[in-house]
C-alpha cells in the first residue's frame, strides 16, 4: 500500500498518509491542504526473512539508521 510522509505547511505537523491516485492530502491537525510530501526510508522483506533498507548514509557505511559500519539489524 502507498502509504506516504508529509508534513503541513500551515501548521507543521508531519504526519503518514495512506495515497490511491492523485487525491489531494490533507493534514489531520488543521485540516490544510497545504503540504508536502517528505522523503520516507523504505524497507522491503528478503526471501529469507530478514528486512533491508533502502537509504544509506552520505559516510558510505551503514544505512540512515545506523551510525556507520555494519549493524545486525539491516545487513549492511
Amino acid at each position: 500500500m502507498p502509504i506516504h510522509e508529509f508534513r503541513c505547511e500551515k501548521c507543521g505537523q508531519e504526519f503518514e498518509e495512506l495515497v490511491i491516485g492523485s487525491a489531494k492530502v490533507k493534514c489531520p491537525s488543521c485540516g490544510s491542504d497545504r503540504t508536502e510530501q517528505l522523503m520516507s526510508c523504505c524497507r522491503f522483506k528478503t526471501p529469507g526473512g530478514g528486512s533491508v533498507g533502502s537509504a544509506s548514509s552520505s559516510s558510505g557505511g551503514g544505512c540512515a539508521g545506523c551510525s556507520g559500519g555494519s549493524c545486525s539489524t539491516c545487513g549492511h
